[in-house]
């Protein structure tokens, strides 16, 4: 039986890859769906970003379970526009029950230790693009006053600094990441009055365009210590982003009623020490 009738979940990054996969499952559930995506390229990051044409399409999978979808463009960097769109949602589906903020980038095998650029729009991504994501949702969440699940999408690299190879790029991929666990235990406890559980997952690298794109792909053949990367300690390459679904499903669900404050991975033990 689906366990998130009548609620309303908002997905950010929910173009393509993880981010689809949550709002899909998420819908299977019964819950109708605010999808987010900047749907446009990021001139620092070196594969290519989620196009309107995915976004559609994770639209067209989500009414084809039979629910309510709100498709929104924004970049979650502007707090200004990710609030204006997801007041639209709002306005249209309801006030918010379950928050998975996504959204994110990563620039493996750009090793310029000096790249300010890409360091701020790796940061503005995915630490501040997360903070966005909470401040523009935990009011809905409040005024509509059952309680909620934020999950929030940090990395095995929140955990570990594996494949440190002090490039701008990583330092800023692993200091978002760890950020993100801040965040998330600092909103854990700000909000549990409210009844918002409040976790965090860490996939390793998944099977998505995110790490499934030719530059990314180059640098591993060029460079075999970029494999560190994505070294599990189970015998697979990558997680699917089913994997990742299953565990941000869990946590937005009536199962996971008294988990808040926890750091989940799913990565195969890339974390392990």
């Amino acid at each position: 039986m689906a366990e998130l009738i009548d609620t309303v979940a908002v997905v950010t990054g929910a173009a393509r890859g993880q981010g689809r996969s949550h709002a899909v499952a998420l819908a299977v559930e019964g819950a109708d769906i605010i999808a987010i995506d900047r749907c446009a390229d990021i001139d620092s990051i070196p594969y290519p970003l989620g196009t309107q044409e995915d976004l559609d399409e994770t639209v067209r999978l989500v009414e084809a379970q039979g629910r309510r979808i709100v498709s929104v463009v924004a970049d979650v960097r502007d707090l200004g526009a990710l609030r204006s769109g997801i007041q639209g949602g709002i306005d249209t589906l309801g006030d918010i029950d379950i928050v998975v903020a996504n959204a994110g980038v990563v620039a493996i095998g750009l090793k310029d230790p000096v790249d300010e650029q890409l360091y701020r729009d790796i940061v503005d991504t995915n630490l501040t693009g997360v903070w966005h994501t909470i401040v523009a949702t935990v009011p809905s969440i409040i005024r509509k006053g059952r309680g909620g699940s934020i999950i929030l999408t940090s990395s095995a690299q929140g955990l570990v600094g594996k494949g440190g190879d002090g490039s701008a790029a990583m330092f800023a991929y692993a200091a978002a990441k760890h950020g993100v666990v801040g965040l998330m235990r600092s909103a854990a406890n700000a909000y549990a009055q409210h009844s918002i559980r409040v976790n965090t997952v860490h996939p390793s690298g998944v099977g998505t365009p995110m790490i499934l794109n030719d530059h990314t792909l180059r640098t591993f053949q060029e460079n075999p210590n970029g494999a560190a990367l994505s070294a599990n300690l189970l015998p697979v390459p990558f997680v699917e982003a089913e994997d990742v679904t299953n565990a941000v499903v869990f946590l937005a669900s009536p199962k996971a009623r008294y988990i808040t404050g926890t750091a989940l991975p799913v990565d195969a033990g890339h974390a392990v020490m």
